[in-house]
């Protein structure tokens, strides 16, 4: 069953977690699709996740590149889901249809901005209302993620 995981930014950008999420993902053999708000902001990420470490890159591709099946990360502001991927990350407020097919979906937000607060909040009620297996996840002091909510995993695990 897909799992929808909210990370709550609050003493790191998105832009040092990011990557770190996606190597995992790639680390578990998921392919992963970023969504983002704008084809600017697509660029940006881009061109952060080919020089997030001085030793190491992120593979990924978008529109701009094509062969999105090539892709093990492809960035997008669509709901396209070119690369056959397993996660699908939705940022700066990014949001469309959960399509089938996921094992993951990773909501990250700004805890810092109220807006970005406000819509996850709203994100959350409709995903557990449409009755998906959901967690919320906070940074803590140390940089790691603190589990502090969840919904719908009672219902799942009382069917297995």
């Amino acid at each position: 069953m897909m799992e929808i995981l909210f990370y709550h930014l609050e003493r790191a950008r998105l832009e040092d977690v990011l990557p770190q999420l996606l190597l995992k993902s790639l680390e578990r053999g998921w392919r992963a699709v970023v969504q983002t708000v704008s084809d600017e902001r697509t660029a940006e990420i881009s061109e952060q996740l080919w020089s997030w470490r001085d030793d190491e890159f992120l593979a990924h591709g978008s529109q701009a590149d094509g062969d999105g099946e090539y892709q093990p990360i492809w960035l997008t502001k669509g709901d396209e889901n070119p690369n056959g991927a397993q996660v699908r990350f939705l940022v700066d407020g990014a949001d469309g249809s959960i399509p089938d097919g996921l094992e993951r979906v990773i909501v990250m937000f700004d805890g810092n901005n109220e807006g970005a607060l406000n819509a996850a909040r709203q994100k959350w009620k409709s995903v557990t209302a449409d009755g998906f297996t959901a967690t919320y996840w906070q940074q803590n002091e140390r940089g790691g993620w603190d589990k502090k909510a969840a919904a719908g995993e009672k219902e799942n695990h009382a069917n297995e």
